[in-house]
């Protein structure tokens, strides 16, 4: 209990809290459009989809919601990642920034109500398919490191069994979806930058377990593809 005292530290509440409670709100709070139901529904899905994945995963692997929590507090991550972490958050927010913008200016039409609901059954898919991932892999760390402590090994179970990165391909098809489901073409420009620094981040990180992860090796040659299913 004193050691779960030390982790969850004010600091780490807020840290948690800020992007998972208030950055869903966002678009509202910038546009102050109070009846956009899309948004409503948007945030609702984010703050959920959260609570619920980190729910079944604690009762799952109570120790991965310590080694998430602890973020960027260890000692063997990788330098690059440390750079590309804030560049996701960085996006993530300049995402839902540009939709509250957008909608508080009308820069953009809205979306044709089939396409909007294709996007939210994308946003919908993509959370399931990330908390998926999330639940399957005991070692699915906040960052990029070795767990030795944890005993880390090579999952291949779940989603692993298609593509090597499934997290990281969930998280991309909710970023690729929000522009459409908040009606922002604006948007596209952060959730294509997300999507170049997801493509960067699973490279370095495919080649650094290939080299440092027993095992990985070979899954690689058995699970040909990191991202995008038939495409690389």
């Amino acid at each position: 209990m004193n050691n779960q005292h030390k982790i969850i530290s004010p600091r780490i509440i807020v840290q948690i809290l800020f992007p998972v409670v208030l950055m869903p709100f966002l678009p509202m709070l910038i546009s102050w459009h109070w009846y956009w139901w899309e948004a409503w529904v948007y945030a609702i899905i984010c703050i959920l989809g959260y609570a619920i994945s980190r729910m079944l995963a604690a009762r799952r692997h109570p120790d991965l919601i310590a080694e998430r929590v602890r973020m960027m507090h260890h000692e063997n991550d990788k330098p690059w990642d440390r750079f590309l972490i804030p560049l996701i958050g960085l996006g993530f927010g300049s995402l839902l920034l540009v939709a509250g913008l957008d909608a508080l200016f009308g820069w953009s039409p809205p979306f044709i109500v089939p396409v909007k609901i294709l996007s939210l059954v994308i946003i919908l898919a993509g959370n399931v398919f990330g908390s998926y991932a999330l639940l399957e892999n005991r070692f699915f760390s906040f960052i990029v490191r070795i767990q030795t402590e944890r005993g880390h090994q090579v999952v291949s179970s779940g989603p692993y069994r298609w593509i090597r990165h499934p997290g990281y391909a969930g998280a991309l098809l909710v970023y690729l979806a929000t522009p459409v489901f908040l009606d922002s073409r604006l948007a596209f420009i952060p959730a294509v930058f997300l999507f170049a620094v997801f493509v960067i981040r699973t490279a370095l990180e495919d080649r650094f377990l290939q080299d440092e992860l027993a095992g990985y090796g070979e899954y690689a040659r058995r699970v040909r593809y990191r991202l995008l299913p038939g495409v690389w």
